[in-house]
């Protein structure tokens, strides 16, 4: 005799089936670009004529994605390693310290996240604009400018993650540590920053991801003659439609997941994301 079907089974299946359909609905364009960087023909249609690597070997021939890639490489390591100096020491007081406009500090960190891209970069392009009129500096189109913008979209991530980290640590560890006679920089490197570090990487991680495939931001800020790999895929795509595209999306895919894996491997990120 069968078992009559219960309301909560039921609830269940229709969860797993709504979390299932998100996550094809959200995971199809994905598995579309890497399928059209293996076709064959330049124009791509449907069904495809045929597969071939050859794509791949077109990003590495064309001069604008080498040299993009290289910048927004080099702007996004930069980016996050200045991001993470300010966040982490910011997250420590945040969760450690008691003092007046806390709350209003933590929602400042966090408002790049909130904010549209070309709202920022419009402001970050007037702010440079006015400290070189002020000051003589060569900011608007210089790396180092590129690379302060940049910090501003690690450090909501940095600072985020961090926190979730603190807020799981117990603080009386560190006051113990203190109590045998460890120093303030002896407790953060043995006892405070082997806590956190799942929640440093994942930060550097997506901030990384976020500077690295930012283009709203970076249309206002690259310098003449110059650009990062979002903004050279975007003029590719003015004049050609072809599979190019598709092959350094995959290539680009395929690197920040390797990163991920390999990183995961070490330092469970899983615990703070």
């Amino acid at each position: 005799m069968r078992r009559p079907l219960d309301a909560s089974r039921l609830g269940r299946w229709a969860l797993d089936g709504v979390a299932a359909l998100s996550l094809g609905f959200i995971l199809l364009p994905l598995a579309l670009v890497i399928w059209l960087a293996f076709f064959r023909q330049e124009i791509p249609s449907f069904p495809p004529e045929g597969y071939s690597l050859r794509w791949f070997g077109a990003v590495f021939n064309h001069r604008s994605f080498v040299g993009g890639f290289l910048l927004s490489l080099q702007v996004g390591v930069a980016a996050t390693a200045v991001g993470l100096a300010l966040a982490v020491p910011a997250s420590l007081a945040i969760a450690r310290r008691r003092f007046r406009g806390r709350a209003p500090v933590n929602t400042l960190l966090l408002m790049p996240l909130v904010v549209p891209g070309v709202v920022l970069g419009t402001s970050i392009y007037v702010f440079q604009i006015e400290s070189e009129i002020a000051t003589g500096w060569p900011l608007l189109g210089s790396t180092y400018g590129l690379v302060a913008a940049h910090v501003l979209i690690v450090i909501p991530w940095a600072v985020r993650l961090v926190t979730a980290s603190l807020a799981g640590f117990d603080p009386t560890v560190e006051e113990a540590a203190k109590n045998l006679g460890a120093g303030p920089w002896t407790t953060f490197r043995r006892v405070t920053l082997p806590a956190i570090r799942p929640g440093i990487v994942a930060g550097a991680m997506f901030g990384f991801v976020m500077s690295f495939g930012n283009l709203e931001m970076s249309l206002f800020l690259v310098g003449a003659g110059r650009t990062t790999l979002p903004i050279a895929i975007l003029q590719y795509l003015e004049w050609k439609i072809d599979p190019t595209v598709a092959a350094a999306s995959v290539m680009q895919i395929a690197l920040i997941g390797a990163a991920m894996l390999v990183t995961d491997r070490y330092v469970k990120i899983s615990q703070v994301v």
